[in-house]
């Protein structure tokens, strides 16, 4: 019983670092919150926690896939080069570091704009870009954070189940 409940603790703690993962791309996301409820399944072990885990999985891959799938979309109808979001992901990884926290959204629009205006050069066509992109982006991400919270109250109900039920 005490294994189960460490078990049940650190991956409920995992839980909520790859729920923030998604929100701040540099810490371990969706993945982490996957694994996580596998490790719990392996270690509790039955039928109740498999079924929590299918849950889960479903919840994780389908944030995943409408995440990239609705991004990517607009990313492309939009002519938006991969290069445009690599370079705002480098520049926010960097901005982080340099300005704690509030250097990451900061890195990541500076990195988008710049690599845009080079493109385009235009300021107002390459912030418009810009803006758009981050929309897209912050859409999807949106969505995968409800799912994977989704997927935490599946957790949820599962460890109240294994222990209560």
């Amino acid at each position: 019983m005490n294994t189960d409940i460490i078990t049940s603790v650190l991956v409920g703690l995992a839980i909520l670092v790859g729920c923030l993962g998604i929100i701040v791309p540099i810490l371990p996301g969706s993945i982490l919150i996957a694994i996580a409820v596998l490790v719990w399944a392996i270690v509790i072990g039955g039928p109740m926690a498999w079924i929590v885990f299918a849950v889960v999985a479903v919840c994780v891959a389908a944030g995943m896939s409408s995440s990239l799938v609705l991004t990517g979309r607009k990313l492309k109808s939009m002519e938006v080069p991969n290069t445009s979001v690599l370079l705002g992901g480098v520049l926010a990884v960097i901005g982080f570091f340099v300005i704690p926290v509030l250097g990451l959204p900061i890195g990541f629009v500076a990195g988008l704009f710049l690599a845009e205006y080079a493109r385009l050069k235009d300021t107002k066509t390459a912030w418009t870009s810009s803006w758009e992109s981050i929309k897209a982006i912050g859409l999807g991400a949106g969505i995968e954070f409800i799912l994977a919270l989704l997927a935490a109250i599946a957790y949820g109900i599962g460890v109240f189940i294994h222990f209560f039920g």
